[in-house]
Order: structure tokens, then sequence, then C-alpha cells
């Protein structure tokens, strides 16, 4: 896929430079022919698996990991979460070749500071602390915190599977534009609720099998929320960027300025001391966190990380069958789009449907008909799209244990904390 970065700094002056310029950065259309993956990761102690990894210590594995030669890019995220972002590939077998090799380079050297990365959407036991220091984190924190706990959580405590999916022609049918940004979010809860991972927050069950979607509906919906679906993804997601409120504005000594009530649209008409620039368009963009993100490409943000060496792979390859399979992309859509008609379910994070499927996972019979459906069509893709007899059987290994069963991984972690406690191994 094509990255959306912008480095140029001038001053934007009217409402229509920032929608042509969102137009430009945030949808390259084209025929879907790459595929990319972006996995968040708790790090934690290899044998003391509920306690906190000292600062130093995190320090240590860092400045180790960073001079590894890998494939993916390494980001930290702002509560010390690892985070690998694959470079763009050309199939789905690419992308798990090049990403799997990066994580057994990770792993093998997090492994001599008794270090294990660990998949789950949000920490079962530590509370929510903040390991980066810089002013862009402190800023979020101070934003988030206004609007309670759950922005603090998600900053330092979650962690997810981001599928990255080329945004498709610009010409209707299966595989365009309009089609795949409709199915990613009408697909959104389906996914949500068969990948739901994250069940217990600061040694509690929650009483959500993904309580990582659960944060993200109690943030703010000019951050979180998405747009609506009956206009051109363009305009819909342009407006959003004009509506949605500053989180900060960057100084270049001191603190970051963190207004309240600001939108960008605001900012553009005088609201704050000095107009806005190109990059601070491109971080105001950044700050946004819909369930399915325009950077060119369609990063679909809903997925909790997952369990396991290979549970990532079941994720990526399930959405990428369902999307880049014209066979699989239709029989999705018909379903979905039938799904989301009997449940009214809207696009936003924080609707009915989403938050049933991140509280209820596929005990709820209508989202497990959905994932079945989903999956089935997936299994039948795989083969076509090139996946090897390991993601295939990873596929269906998990299809078997879960899908077709009516549960997700938090249905393990719920019985093994009432069953063990902090004894439990996630």
């Amino acid at each position: 896929m094509t990255e959306g970065d912008c480095t140029q700094s001038v001053a934007l002056v009217s409402d229509a430079d920032v929608e042509a310029l969102v137009r430009g950065i945030c949808f390259k259309t084209g025929p879907p022919r790459t595929i990319g993956v972006e996995l968040e990761w708790l790090v934690r102690p290899a044998d003391r698996p509920h306690e906190r990894v000292p600062r130093a210590r995190l320090d240590e594995a860092y400045t180790v990991l960073r001079t590894l030669p890998l494939n993916s890019a390494l980001t930290v995220e702002p509560g010390g979460q690892l985070e690998l972002s694959s470079a763009p590939a050309a199939s789905l077998m690419e992308c798990v070749t090049a990403v799997s090799a990066d994580l057994a380079a990770v792993r093998a050297a997090l492994r001599p500071l008794r270090l294990a990365l660990a998949g789950i959407g949000t920490d079962p036991w530590r509370e929510p602390v903040r390991w980066l220091r810089a002013p862009r984190y402190a800023a979020m924190e101070t934003y988030l915190d206004r609007a309670g706990p759950a922005g603090r959580v998600m900053m330092c405590s979650s962690a997810s599977v981001q599928v990255c999916l080329d945004a498709g022609f610009e010409e209707p049918g299966p595989l365009g534009l309009g089609r795949r940004w409709r199915l990613a979010h009408l697909l959104g809860p389906v996914l949500v609720a068969a990948f739901a991972n994250s069940p217990l927050t600061e040694a509690r069950l929650t009483g959500w099998r993904s309580t990582r979607q659960a944060l993200w509906a109690d943030i703010e919906p000019g951050r979180s929320a998405a747009p609506p679906l009956d206009e051109d993804p363009r305009v819909g997601w342009a407006r959003r960027v004009l509506d949605a409120p500053v989180m900060c504005v960057r100084t270049e000594g001191g603190p970051w300025l963190v207004p309240e009530g600001v939108t960008f649209r605001d900012w553009i008409r005088g609201a704050l001391p000095r107009p806005p620039t190109r990059d601070d368009l491109d971080y105001h963009i950044s700050t946004l966190f819909p369930p399915v993100r325009p950077r060119g490409h369609l990063e679909l943000r809903m997925i909790d990380a997952q369990n396991g060496e290979d549970g990532w792979t079941v994720p990526l390859a399930v959405t990428t069958a369902l999307f880049d399979d014209p066979e699989a992309t239709e029989t999705a859509y018909r379903c979905v789009k039938s799904l989301a008609e009997r449940t009214r379910g809207a696009p936003a994070p924080g609707s009915e449907l989403w938050l049933t499927a991140a509280r209820a996972g596929l005990t709820d019979q209508e989202l497990r008909e959905a994932a079945v459906t989903c999956f089935d069509a997936a299994l039948a893709a795989l083969p076509r799209l090139g996946a090897s007899a390991r993601v295939e059987a990873a596929v269906a290994a998990y299809a078997d244990r879960y899908v077709f069963q009516g549960r997700s991984p938090a249905d393990d972690l719920i019985e093994g904390f009432v069953q063990h406690g902090k004894d439990l191994t996630a």
C-alpha cells in the first residue's frame, strides 16, 4: 500500500485546502495488489507474566531490538507495547513469511533478557502506566483523561492486529473503493466478535469479551467513530477530519497546548494562536482512531491481539481473503449487509451491534452465523490466494476451536481466570 506521509509545512487557509489534501493523501485507488499488517504486543517477564517489566529492563530490551535487521518497522507504543509494521507485501504469503522471520528474531533477542511477547487485547494484570515521555504522549494523556480512564488504558495497556489493505479500484464493483470501504465497516463487528481476546484488565473480569473494543466506544465519537457510509468515502472522511476535536498543538519548547472543544475547522478559522500547517494536519489525522482509518490504504483497527506464535496469521489471512478474493468478497458482503440491516447495525463502534460483538462475542447467535459464513468463504478462498498449508491449517483449526463452537479466545481467558486467577497462562 502507499503511505500517506506528508512533510511539507505550509499554512492552511481554508476548509477546501484541507478537503483537497485529505482526498489526496488518505485514499489511493487502483488494483488491490499489496497487503500489510501491524502487530502490537504486550512485553512481560517470561517467568512472571503478571508483573510489570522494570523500566530499566524495558529500556535495555528496546536498545537491543533496535539493532536487529528487521524487514518490518519496529516502534513502541506509549505503555511500552512493541509494534511491528510490515512493509507492503505483494501477497499474503510474502507478508506472513517476512513478519514471521521478524518475530522470530525479536523473540530470540528477548529470550536472554527473560522477556516474552503476549498477544492479548488488553493487559490482564497491570494498571496503565505511560512508558514513553515525549511531549506528544503527555499531551495525549492529558486530553484523553478529561473524558475518563478509557483513553489511558487504550494508550498504555492495549494491543491489536491491524490489517492493511489497498483501497481498491476507483470504479464500482466487488474490488472497488466504495464497496471495500463499506465492507470494512460492516464486517467490523464480526471481526471484533470472532477475535475477541481481552476480557480482563487490572486482574478483574470486565464483563466484555473485547474490552479493547469497549474502550474505543468510550472515547469521544469525534475521534473514534466512523463517518457516515451513505456518502463518498473521501467526502465523509474529509468532513470527519475537519470536525474532529484537536487533541494538541505542538510547540518548540515546553508542554504542548491541549485545547478544549476546538475542532480542526475552528483552528483554520482562527480559534488558536497560530494557523495550522500541513504538518499539523498530518498530525491531527494521526490522532483520529476510527475502526477503519484511511492512510492511502485502509487500516482495519478492530481486531484484538492474538495468542500463540502464529495466532496473528489467522485474522490477517481471513481478512485478506474476504477482501481480495472476488467470490469471498461477494459472500462476505451479502452476509454482513444482511446482518447490519437486521440488527440496525451502524458503522460506529458505539452502536448496538458493535457493543454486542464486544460484550458477547460469538455467543450472540447472529454474529456467530455471520462469522461461520465468513470463515467458510475465507477457507475456500485461501488456496486461490496461494496460502501455505500451514496458514490454511491455522485458519481451519481456529474455526474449529472457536468460530464453529460460538467461542473466541476471550472465553478461554475467562475460564482460565475463574479457575486459576493470576496463575493463568495467556
